[in-house]
């Protein structure tokens, strides 16, 4: 089978993302948004999900990290949804439950065509490194409308929101590994009786 690759532009007055995903990879990484925890983030996701990804992303940092924040989010939903292709044969929805030191999170998603986000993690820091906490769910509800998948994260509990947050984009990677893997029984079968997806 051959690898499952996209690679996408995408420029605004507020963004100028340049960005390769590869499904089948091998959790390789060059990443740049100019927001060093959410490159830690997007780092983790590469690696948890054994997918390689470049991205560079400029923004519009001088104004806010929103713009830049929500674009990779979308960027990268975009990336896996041509990545995918028809979808025949993957397993297409997956979850994952990932424990960091006193925390847990909650990951699950299907890449059903519909987009829908639900997140359920307070966090009680304003900031995680110099990510602005309340972006994670712009870029979530981003990879959500660019991917068209639903997608459901939760933190049960724990103190720490650098764990919180950390354990979030585990869970969310291998769930998403899971999902986009394929079946070789069901190789050339859509995973919907639909027949759409």
């Amino acid at each position: 089978m051959k690898p499952r690759t996209a690679t996408l532009h995408r420029k605004t007055a507020e963004t100028d993302i340049r960005a390769r995903l590869n499904l089948d990879g091998r959790g390789r990484y060059e990443i740049s948004t100019g927001v060093r925890f959410l490159d830690h983030m997007l780092e983790l996701f590469a690696r948890h999900g054994g997918f390689d990804l470049d991205l560079e992303a400029r923004g519009d940092l001088d104004v806010d990290q929103h713009h830049t924040v929500e674009d990779v989010g979308l960027v990268l939903g975009h990336l896996l949804r041509k990545a995918l292709g028809s979808k025949k044969g993957i397993n297409r929805a997956g979850y994952f439950l990932m424990p960091m030191d006193e925390t847990l999170a909650i990951a699950a998603l299907d890449l059903s065509g519909r987009p829908y986000l639900v997140l359920n993690a307070p966090l009680k820091a304003r900031r995680v490194g110099d990510l602005q906490s309340e972006l994670l769910e712009d870029f979530f509800q981003g990879f959500a409308a660019g991917a068209a998948a639903n997608l459901h994260l939760k933190v049960a509990y724990g103190r720490s929101s650098h764990h919180a947050v950390e354990a979030l984009f585990k869970a969310f990677a291998r769930a998403l590994r899971y999902a986009c893997s394929r079946d070789r029984r069901l190789k050339s079968q859509l995973p919907s009786t639909k027949g759409l997806l």
